[in-house]
């Protein structure tokens, strides 16, 4: 069963063991990556790496990431709680709480992949970001500077809440400037835009689909094979050749990524000098597709 048809007590449950493996892949990649490197990739994360290297000086090891994340998200929470209610930050409490507690069993061991800081921000980038990808799509988050954005926001209605974390990101990595210096503030730059490319496309992926134009004399012919073929449903709409000043049907079809292939072979196999547009389209609801529930 696609996991969007889930419904009730079998979707949340799915979507919180979503939330403890993206937050495991979001541990690893701070704990075994980030870390080692003094790479600061923003948000509470960055932070927290950041006080362990400054605390090293006095605290052998430094203060762990974990006891930095409880120590910046807890305050956050019932003032949070106040401000949007207990339903707006229940999953994000869940959320904060697994990263932590990953983050705390989780050994600390360097991979440093035999020096390369590039491969480190690429496969750190990579892992953060389907962490990150699939606690979004449990409709949660991990605390942070997403808790700060919205906090400020009370303040400062005219800013938008990803601006107002974006601002907050901006200090955070100019701190680890000024920690580890500019060369690893831009591998972090690497790995924080590789992490947000990751996430999106994860998200997308998972709704992901083709939308085929299909303008041609032979529109009937192929409409009816695709219905027949393929079992997927076509829409004709009203068109006009603006050189030509002739009426003509388009034909819409959105298609699985897998099956547009078999939409253009149709076409070409009926009418060779049609004109076919496809582009992407990053969610689709509907029959067929994913269904949308509240």
């Amino acid at each position: 069963m696609n996991m969007f048809q889930l419904t009730g007590k079998k979707r949340a449950a799915a979507d919180y063991l979503m939330i403890i493996i993206g937050t495991g892949l979001m541990a690893v990649a701070s704990v075994l990556f980030y870390d080692p490197c003094g790479m600061v990739p923003g948000g509470f994360t960055g932070a927290a790496i950041i006080i362990k290297e400054v605390s090293s000086k006095f605290i052998d090891g430094g203060i762990p990431l974990w006891m930095t994340n409880m120590a910046f998200n807890i305050p956050l929470i019932p003032i949070t709680i106040h401000l949007k209610g207990w339903k707006f930050v229940q999953r994000t409490v869940f959320a904060f709480l697994s990263f932590s507690a990953w983050l705390a069993v989780i050994p600390e061991i360097s991979i440093s992949i035999d020096g390369d800081l590039f491969l480190v921000s690429v496969f750190g980038g990579l892992v953060m970001g389907g962490g990150i990808a699939l606690v979004f799509l449990a409709k949660a988050t991990t605390g942070g500077t997403d808790l700060c954005g919205a906090i400020l926001q009370r303040f400062l209605p005219h800013v938008s809440i990803p601006k107002l974390m974006q601002a907050l990101d901006a200090v955070i990595i100019c701190a680890g400037i000024m920690t580890f210096g500019f060369r690893m503030s831009l591998y972090s730059i690497i790995t924080t835009y590789l992490c947000a490319v990751v996430s999106d496309r994860m998200m997308d992926g998972l709704k992901f689909s083709k939308m085929a134009y299909i303008i041609s004399n032979q529109a009937d012919a192929i409409a009816e094979r695709i219905l027949v073929d393929m079992a997927r449903g076509v829409t004709g709409l009203n068109g006009r050749g603006m050189y030509t000043g002739q009426a003509k049907n388009v034909l819409l079809c959105v298609v699985p990524p897998k099956e547009i292939v078999k939409i253009k072979e149709i076409v070409h196999s009926i009418d060779q000098n049609a004109f076919v547009i496809v582009s992407d389209s990053r969610e689709v609801l509907g029959e067929g597709f994913v269904e949308y529930h509240q």
